[in-house]
C-alpha cells in the first residue's frame, strides 16, 4: 500500500545523518514477498561515500532475502517535506530490482504522493542481458 510505504520512508527519514547537506531523505521498499525495508541517507565527511536512502532501503531488502521492488517511496526535504526525486544512480539502483509493474511514490510539490514508473523516471534505460 502507497500510503504505508510514505508513513515508513517519513519514519526512517528522522534518522537520517546529514550533518553537511542538512537534507534529510527516508524511503521504503515493498518487496514481493509484502516485506517493508526502509532505509535513510547517510553521508559521510568523505564525499562522495555517504550513501542514499534509497540504497539504504534497496540494501536491507536484499539482505532480508527480498529480490523485486513491487513499490519504493522516497521523502526529502532540509527541514520540511519538499518534492523528492531518486537520484540518477538511485534510479538505476532501483531497475536492477524492479520490474515494468514496479510503482515509485513520491511526493510532489503539495506533499501528494504522486505515483511513477520506472520508465517515466528512466527512459532508455541501461539493462544488462
Amino acid at each position: 500500500d502507497g500510503d504505508a510505504l510514505i508513513e515508513a520512508a517519513k519514519a526512517v527519514r528522522a534518522r537520517a545523518h546529514a550533518p553537511y547537506s542538512h537534507y534529510h531523505v527516508g524511503s521504503a521498499v515493498l518487496d514481493e514477498k509484502g516485506g517493508i525495508h526502509s532505509g535513510c541517507n547517510v553521508e559521510n565527511a568523505a564525499y562522495p561515500e555517504g550513501i542514499c536512502a534509497e540504497t539504504s532501503a534497496i540494501a536491507a531488502m536484499v539482505a532480508a532475502g527480498g529480490t523485486r521492488i513491487v513499490a519504493i517511496a522516497a521523502v526529502g526535504g532540509r527541514q520540511d517535506l519538499e518534492a523528492c526525486t531518486p537520484c540518477g544512480g538511485c534510479r538505476q539502483r532501483i531497475l536492477e530490482f524492479a520490474d515494468a509493474n514496479t510503482c515509485i511514490i513520491l511526493l510532489d510539490e503539495k506533499g501528494q504522493p504522486r505515483r511513477y514508473t520506472m520508465d517515466e523516471l528512466l527512459p532508455a534505460s541501461f539493462r544488462l542481458p
